[in-house]
């Protein structure tokens, strides 16, 4: 059997970690291969209008609580606290053998403990005797509005992404403006450009690195989330439905990846056989 992840626990993504630290890694080892130094990119004053200047037109642009809601979902590119469809799974069998085995109404204590606030919420609309054609329809408008809900919190990031390069060239215009100011000084107008343009690296490779992967990261964990929370839906209205629970396994085993799929269904293969030999 998986190990279960108790819901709400964290753990890194480090996918998202690794990835972060590779491509900056990679730019600055670019640049020093090519004989620059990190002091070339080096600039807090590029790094304030840019910044600054993104988030200040999302800022227009966004409702405030959508807003708060994103940077709340930021979390999520790093940690994963989704809780996996295997102890999901295995809950959800013990559910259904004890159902079956004493009636619905003995899951009352145990769905009212249940730590997931959408689970625990089927679960006792089934314990409570709800019309199963009803069950389906307000929880399935429940993931519908949620699912609703993260997907505009992580449009802000993509509104960023949009925002960040072309603040980064206002940030360059800006430069360049001062430097019109020292034509006179050709040394200084040759450092004055290079300077000017950093705040165009920053606004492309802030909207690139960051701010459009989390986009793309947390639809992703919006995606996964809403197919967990289908998982649950299903097992609770085969739940009160009163199916087999070997047949409720087979129906939810659909959510798990395939290879996790193979490697379930080669375990409980195996177990007849240690059973013989033990007895043997």
């Amino acid at each position: 059997m998986a190990e279960k992840k108790k819901p709400g626990s964290a753990q890194p993504d480090f996918a998202s970690i690794g990835g972060i630290a590779l491509a900056l890694g990679g730019i600055v080892g670019g640049l020093l291969l090519e004989g620059g130094k990190i002091q070339d990119i080096g600039q807090v004053t590029a790094a304030i209008i840019v910044l600054c200047g993104t988030f200040g037109a999302v800022m227009v642009s966004t409702p405030m609580r959508v807003l708060r809601g994103a940077f709340k979902r930021l979390g999520r590119v790093f940690l994963d606290t989704d809780e996996s469809p295997d102890a999901v799974i295995e809950s959800l069998i013990d559910f259904a053998t004890k159902a079956r085995r004493s009636g619905l109404v003995s899951l009352e204590t145990e769905a009212l403990a249940i730590r997931d606030g959408f689970l625990r919420k089927a679960m006792n609309l089934a314990v409570d005797g709800t019309d199963m054609q009803e069950l389906r329809s307000m929880m399935e408008l429940e993931i519908h509005l949620e699912e609703g809900r993260a997907l505009a919190e992580a449009k802000v990031f993509d509104s960023a992404g949009g925002y960040a390069p072309t603040i980064g060239i206002i940030g360059a215009v800006t430069g360049l403006i001062q430097v019109m100011k020292n034509l006179a000084n050709t040394e200084e107008v040759g450092h004055g450009i290079a300077s000017a343009f950093v705040a165009t690296l920053y606004g492309v490779g802030i909207a690139n690195i960051v701010l459009l992967p989390a986009a793309n990261k947390i639809r992703a964990s919006v995606h996964r989330r809403t197919e967990l929370r289908e998982l649950m839906l299903e097992g609770v209205i085969g739940i009160v439905e009163g199916l087999n629970p070997k047949l409720i396994r087979s129906k939810l085993e659909a959510y798990q990846e395939p290879g996790v799929s193979a490697k379930s269904a080669a375990a409980k293969q195996s177990r007849p056989v240690q059973r013989a030999s033990v007895a043997s």
